[in-house]
C-alpha cells in the first residue's frame, strides 16, 4: 500500500438515494458514483463502527486504496481497502466488503448508502451482514486451490475435513475485527484494520497448529488474502477451529478472586499474619505455605499450573524451528537493543506526557502514585536504558506479544491460548521482532496484577476490610500466583532446552518486561478510566522499589 498523495475530500450534498445506470459489477469503476461513496456517507458510516480505530484522532478524508471481487459464479461482492487519513499527519487502513440489497427489511442499522442501480432500488451495506457472503467465502476458502497464485487468494489447511456450509452467524460484540461462526464449528474472523503484510495472527496460528501441532491453540483452517498493488500479501480473514469454551480466562480469574477475597472474612484471617514470599521465587504447589493455600484454596494453583504448562509449550514450540527464518530463534545483538530502547523511550515520555496533563483527573492514592511516578521519572527512565544485550545469553523468539487472561479461553479444567495478532499500538514490523519469551510472562504476570486490583475495586463495599488492607493482601497473593507459574513454566522450558538465560537473567528481563507492560497500560487508563490508574501505577512503583 503506497504513501497517501494529499487531496481535497469530497463534498457531496446529501441526497436521499443516487441512481447509477451501470451494472453491479462495474459498479466500482463508475467515476461520479465513487465520488459519491467516499463522501461524508462513508465516513460518517465507518466513524460509528466498533472496528474503527481512529475515534480518538480528526479524519481528514477516506481514498480507495484498491478494490477486489470476492465472486463465484455469478454471485459478485466487493472487498474494499481502504485508506482513512487524519488530520494529524497520518493514516491507517481498513477493510470494509461491500453488497448491493434490494430487501427494505434488511440491514436497517447497516445501511452504508441508498441507490438504485439499473433501475434496481436498494442499499449498499457491509457484506458481513449477509449470509450469502459468509457462505461464498467459507466455500471459496474449503474448495481452494493448494498453490493459489491468483491475486485474491484463498486456503485451506490439509488438516481441515470441511463440512458443507450449513449456518452462520455473528460471534458477538468485538472491536477490532468481525468473527462468523459457520455451522457452529468454525470460525471466520474478518480483519478490519489491515496491514501491508501478513497479520501475525494468521502466521503465528498457522504455524503453531499446522506446522508444530500445537493442540491447545484454536486449529488454523483457511485463510483469505490479496495481493496488492505493491506485490504485498495481506491477509483479509482467517478460519479457525471454534473451541467449545467456558468463557475467557479474565473472567475466570475474577470469579477465583472474589471467592478468595470473600474467604477473607469466612475464614476470619488475619491479613498481617499472612507469610511473605520474594518476588519471582520459584515456588511448587507443595511450597506454598498452608495459611496461603486455606485462605486461596488449592485449587486457585492447580489451575495456574495447568496455564503454565500450556504457556511453556507455546514457546517450546515457537522456539523449536531452524528451517523457517521468520520463526527460528535468535540472540540479543545491537540492533535489538537499539530497536527496544527507542521504542521504550519514545513511549514513556508519552505517558509522562499523558500523566502530566492528566493529574487533575486523579484523586487518592492514583493522583499520590502519579505524583511519585512524575517524580521518579529519571529513576525509570535509567531502568529502560539499562539494557546491555552482551549480557544477556537466552534467545528471541517469536512471541504471542499481547499475552493476557483475556487471550485464554477456559476449556473445562484446560486453556487454549488465542489471539496473536500482537499489541494494537505497535507497527506490524515491531510485532514481528523476535522477543525474550518473558516477555509473555510479564504480560501475564500482569494481567494477574490487574485481576487482582479490578476484584477489588468492582466489589466495593463486599468485604469488611479497609481497601488498603485488601490491597495488602492481594499484592501477597500476587506473589504467589507468580511463584506457582514460574516454577512450572521454567522447569518445562529447561526440559526443552530452549534457552531463557540463567537465573538473574531471567529476574532482569521479567522486571524490565513488566516495568514496560505497566507504563503501556498508563497510556490506556489514564484515557479511559484514571482512577484505575492506580493498578499500573501500583505496578511501576512495585517493580523499581524491588531491589532484588
Amino acid at each position: 500500500m503506497s504513501t497517501p498523495k494529499e487531496k481535497q475530500k469530497p463534498q457531496v450534498a446529501p441526497q436521499k438515494s443516487y441512481s447509477f445506470d451501470v451494472p453491479w459489477e462495474q459498479l466500482l469503476d463508475d467515476g461520479r458514483f465513487m465520488t459519491v461513496f467516499l463522501s461524508d456517507v462513508l465516513e460518517n458510516y465507518v466513524q460509528k463502527q466498533r472496528w474503527y480505530g481512529g475515534k480518538s484522532s480528526t479524519l481528514k478524508y477516506i481514498e480507495l486504496q484498491e478494490y477486489f471481487r470476492i465472486q463465484q459464479r455469478e454471485e459478485v461482492y466487493y472487498g474494499l481497502l481502504l485508506e482513512v487519513n487524519f488530520e494529524e499527519a497520518f493514516y491507517q487502513h481498513y477493510f470494509l466488503p461491500i453488497a448491493f440489497v434490494s430487501d427494505e427489511s434488511f440491514a436497517e442499522k447497516d445501511r452504508i448508502l441508498p441507490v438504485t442501480i439499473k433501475g434496481v432500488e436498494g442499499f449498499i451495506i457491509d457484506a458481513v451482514n449477509l449470509e450469502a457472503f459468509r457462505q461464498l467465502v467459507y466455500e471459496r476458502i474449503i474448495t481452494a486451490e493448494p498453490n493459489d497464485t491468483t491475486r485474491v487468494r484463498y486456503h485451506c489447511s490439509d488438516t481441515f475435513d470441511a463440512p458443507p456450509y450449513e449456518t452462520s452467524r455473528f460471534m458477538g460484540l468485538e472491536q477490532s475485527n468481525t468473527s462468523i461462526i459457520i455451522n457452529g464449528a468454525s470460525v471466520i474472523k474478518f480483519f478490519r484494520r489491515i496491514y501491508a503484510d501478513k497479520n501475525p495472527d494468521y502466521e503465528m496460528s498457522r504455524f503453531l497448529s499446522e506446522r508444530k501441532g500445537f493442540r491447545n491453540t484454536p486449529a488454523y483452517q483457511g485463510s483469505l488474502s490479496i495481493m496488492d498493488s505493491d506485490n504485498v500479501n495481506v491477509t483479509i480473514a482467517l478460519m479457525q477451529e471454534m473451541v467449545p469454551n467456558n468463557g475467557d480466562a479474565w473472567e475466570f480469574m475474577l470469579s477465583e478472586l472474589h471467592k478468595i477475597f470473600a474467604n477473607l472474612e469466612y475464614k476470619d484471617i488475619a491479613i498481617e499474619k499472612l507469610p511473605s514470599v520474594e518476588l519471582f521465587q520459584r515456588l511448587k504447589i507443595r511450597e506454598v505455605p498452608a495459611e496461603i493455600i486455606d485462605w486461596a484454596g488449592l485449587s486457585i494453583f492447580m489451575r495456574l499450573k495447568k496455564l503454565a504448562e500450556r504457556t511453556a509449550e507455546m514457546h517450546i514450540a515457537l522456539g523449536s524451528e531452524f528451517e523457517d527464518t521468520s520463526f527460528t530463534p535468535e540472540r540479543f545483538n545491537g540492533d535489538y537493543e537499539v530497536w527496544l530502547k527507542n521504542r521504550l523511550l519514545y513511549m514513556f515520555q508519552n505517558r509522562l506526557n499523558t500523566v502530566e496533563n492528566n493529574l487533575h483527573r486523579l484523586e487518592g492514592p492514583a493522583l499520590e502514585l502519579a505524583e511519585e511516578f512524575l517524580e521518579r521519572k529519571n529513576e525509570i527512565r535509567k531502568r529502560f536504558v539499562k539494557f546491555d544485550w552482551t549480557k544477556l545469553k537466552g534467545e528471541r523468539l517469536r512471541v504471542h506479544g499481547d499475552y493476557h487472561l483475556g487471550q485464554v479461553l477456559v476449556h473445562g479444567d484446560d486453556f487454549y491460548l488465542l489471539d496473536f495478532e500482537g499489541e494494537p499500538e505497535s507497527t506490524i514490523r515491531d510485532r514481528k521482532v523476535k522477543q525474550p519469551p518473558l516477555k509473555d510472562i510479564a504480560g501475564m504476570f500482569r494481567s494477574f496484577h490487574y485481576a487482582i486490583y479490578a476484584t477489588i475495586f468492582n466489589n466495593e463495599g463486599s468485604y469488611p476490610y479497609p481497601k488498603e488492607a485488601l490491597f495488602q493482601s492481594g499484592e501477597l497473593l500476587y506473589r504467589y500466583f507468580i511463584g506457582v507459574f514460574l516454577e512450572t513454566y521454567v522447569y518445562l522450558i529447561q526440559e526443552h532446552n530452549i534457552n531463557i538465560g540463567y537465573s538473574a537473567e531471567r529476574v532482569f528481563l521479567l522486571k524490565y518486561c513488566m516495568l514496560e507492560k505497566a507504563v503501556y497500560e498508563l497510556g490506556y487508563e489514564m484515557n479511559s478510566r484514571p482512577h484505575w490508574a492506580v493498578i499500573p501505577l501500583e505496578g511501576i512503583r512495585g517493580i523499581i522499589n524491588d531491589k532484588n
